[in-house]
C-alpha cells in the first residue's frame, strides 16, 4: 500500500503507548525518535491492519528483549582473523549515499559463500550490520539532510551465481526472514546488477509469488547498471562493481580502499571500532570474551518458504538441464572424433526413444 490513513497510525500508536518496560525501551531503539516512520513501517507490512501489525510489533520487541538486541552492537566477532573471514564470505558494504540522503548497501550474492564461520556467525553479523544502520547511519543521514532518513538502497550483485548457490538458500532464508519479521520495509529499492542466466530463470518463477509491494522494490537493471545509477547518485557512491563499463566481478577484482566488502573499507572498520568500543563501555574490565551471539532463528514464514522451495526447485531443473547439456557436449567430442556426428545423432534419438 502506498499511503497509511493516520487514523491508522493513531490507534497503532495508542496501543503502543501501553506497552510496559521492558518492551518500552527496546521500541526507542527501534524508532530512533521517529516514531511516525516506524508505526507506517509495520503497517505496511501488515497492508494496513492495525491488529496485525500491532501483533507484528509486539512479536518484534518480545524476540528483541529474549536475543538481547539491544546489546548486540556490544558483541564483537573476535579475533579479528575471524571476523576478516566473515567479511570476506558475506560481502556486504555502505558504499556512499544516494542524492536524496539514503544510504546506499551493496551486497554480494552472487559471490558470497558463507563457509568460513558457523550460521550463527552469519546471523550475528548481519543483525548487527542493521543496527548499526538503524542507531547509527539512518539517524547521522536525518541529521545531514535535515529530514528523517529511515530507509536505505541495496543494490544487489549477482556476479558469479552459481548452482552451488543451492546450499545457501537454508541460512539466506533465515536472514530474509530475520529481516521481514523485525525490520520490515527498511529497503526503499532493490536494484539487481550483472544477472546472469540462472538469476533470470528463477526470477521468472519467483516474481509472482511476491507480494505487490515487493515486486515495486525490485529493478533489474542492465550489465553493472552504472548508468541508471548514476540517476539516483553521484559517481563516488556507486558501489565498486558497478564503475566499470560492463559487467564486473565484486571480489576478485582489485578495487582497493573502494572495495566496500573489504574489512579495510572505512565503514567496516568504523562498525568494528564502534562495536569494540561499546564492548569495553560494558565490561571495561573483563577480556572481551569469544564466541557467537546466539540468536534464536526464526521459522520462515508460509510465503518465504514457498519461494525457497521454488528456487531450489529451479536451480535443480536448471542443474539438470546443464548437466545434460554438459553429457551431450561430451558425446559429441568423443563421437566427433571416433566415427563422427551422425553415429552420436542416432544414438541419441535410439536412447530417447527406448525412454519414451
Amino acid at each position: 500500500m502506498a499511503t497509511v490513513p493516520q487514523e491508522a497510525i493513531n490507534e497503532l500508536q495508542a496501543l503502543m503507548d501501553r506497552v510496559d518496560e521492558p518492551l518500552m525501551r527496546t521500541f526507542e531503539n527501534i524508532h530512533q525518535g521517529y516514531l511516525k516512520e516506524t508505526l507506517v513501517r509495520f503497517l505496511k507490512a501488515r497492508e494496513g491492519n492495525v491488529a496485525k501489525a500491532h501483533k507484528m510489533l509486539l512479536d518484534c520487541l518480545k524476540w528483541r528483549v529474549q536475543n538481547e538486541i539491544d546489546i548486540i552492537l556490544s558483541k564483537p566477532i573476535i579475533p579479528d582473523d575471524l571476523y576478516r573471514a566473515v567479511r570476506d564470505s558475506q560481502l556486504i558494504g555502505l558504499s556512499g549515499y544516494s542524492k536524496e540522503g539514503l544510504p546506499v548497501y551493496a551486497i554480494g550474492v552472487g559471490l558470497s559463500t558463507f563457509d568460513k564461520a558457523s550460521v550463527h556467525y552469519y546471523v550475528q553479523s548481519h543483525i548487527q550490520i542493521n543496527e548499526y544502520r538503524d542507531r547509527v547511519i539512518l539517524p547521522s543521514a536525518s541529521k545531514r539532510y535535515g529530514r528523517p532518513i529511515t530507509t536505505c538502497l541495496k543494490v544487489l550483485d549477482m556476479s558469479g551465481l552459481r548452482l552451488s548457490a543451492l546450499s545457501q538458500i537454508k541460512l539466506l532464508t533465515i536472514i530474509s526472514t530475520v529481516d521481514d519479521l523485525n525490520y520490515p520495509e527498511k529497503t526503499n529499492t532493490y536494484y539487481i546488477v550483472n544477472a546472469p542466466y540462472v538469476f533470470s530463470a528463477c526470477w521468472k518463477v519467483v516474481k509472482p509469488l511476491l507480494q505487490e509491494r515487493t515486486r515495486k522494490k525490485v529493478q533489474v537493471l542492465p550489465g553493472c547498471g552504472r548508468d541508471d545509477l548514476l540517476k539516483i547518485m553521484d559517481y563516488s557512491s556507486l558501489p565498486h562493481f558497478c564503475k566499470g563499463e560492463g559487467s564486473g566481478s565484486g571480489r576478485h577484482t582489485s578495487y582497493g580502499p573502494e572495495n566496500c566488502y573489504s574489512l579495510d573499507h572505512p565503514f567496516h572498520q568504523q562498525l568494528y571500532s564502534y562495536i569494540k568500543e561499546q564492548s569495553q563501555r560494558r565490561q571495561p574490565i573483563q577480556p572481551i570474551k569469544q564466541g557467537s551471539f546466539h540468536v534464536a532463528l526464526p521459522e520462515a514464514a508460509a510465503e518465504g518458504t514457498e519461494i525457497a522451495k521454488t528456487i531450489e526447485s529451479e536451480l535443480q531443473k536448471f542443474e539438470t538441464e546443464v548437466g545434460c547439456l554438459t553429457h551431450w557436449m561430451a558425446l559429441k567430442s568423443m563421437a566427433s572424433e571416433a566415427v563422427g556426428i551422425k553415429m552420436l545423432r542416432t544414438t541419441i534419438c535410439s536412447d530417447e526413444s527406448n525412454k519414451s
